[in-house]
């Protein structure tokens, strides 16, 4: 990966506060399918000099999800890192790191959905005591604490658990020492979360 000791794009330079507010402005033009324009060749030579995304985002992988779509830009401008159930792995941690402190991304935001299948995986293995095939168990074991935590709450079981494992994923992300809670201390990055409705393509913040 390049660094971003070069900015290639000046305007993603930006305060935590000012990223999340374009974050969120996108995601309202993509509700209203009012889309910017773009020339993607016009961005294509200065984005071989490097890379400074405003945003990182812990997404789902969930092909209905699209970061880049639903918030309305274009290459260059999010540091995207997916997983089904949008939890934070070592390997995850790591990335988002690289977001936070290489490319100097000063919003990390988690990004759950309605009806996410992982979600849906880990409720049928805690209830039903099923163990799903190969390495699909692995993700359901990583979000039982968020089915665990729902449970308590009453009420939708699903909706719950979704909105509780963004919360959870965002509590640890602020926590992760040494990089990432750091810069959360000292201002210079903003962890939110976000869920997304796939019946509206509404980003709402739940974190």
């Amino acid at each position: 990966m390049a660094t971003a000791s070069h900015p290639p794009i000046p305007e993603n330079v930006m305060t935590p506060e000012a990223a999340l507010k374009r974050l969120l402005e996108g995601n309202a033009r993509y509700v209203a399918g009012e889309f910017n324009d773009r020339d993607y060749s016009e961005t294509r030579a200065v984005l071989t000099q490097g890379q400074n995304p405003y945003a990182a985002l812990l997404s789902c992988a969930d092909s209905r999800v699209s970061p880049e779509l639903c918030f309305d830009e274009g290459r260059g401008d999010l540091f995207v890192n997916r997983l089904a159930g949008n939890y934070v792995s070592l390997d995850m941690l790591a990335s988002l790191e690289y977001g936070a402190v290489v490319l100097k991304a000063p919003l990390i935001m988690v990004l759950g959905h309605t009806e996410c299948g992982a979600v849906k995986s880990a409720i049928t293995a805690e209830k039903d005591h099923f163990d799903f095939p190969g390495h699909i168990q692995t993700i359901t074991t990583q979000l039982r604490s968020a089915v665990k935590a729902a449970e308590k709450s009453g009420g939708d079981l699903l909706a719950a658990t979704i909105v509780e494992n963004i919360k959870i994923n965002v509590d640890n992300l602020k926590d992760s020492t040494p990089l990432l809670r750091r810069l959360v201390e000292q201002g210079k990055l903003l962890v939110v979360g976000g869920l997304y409705h796939l019946d509206s393509g509404k980003v709402e913040l739940v974190a």
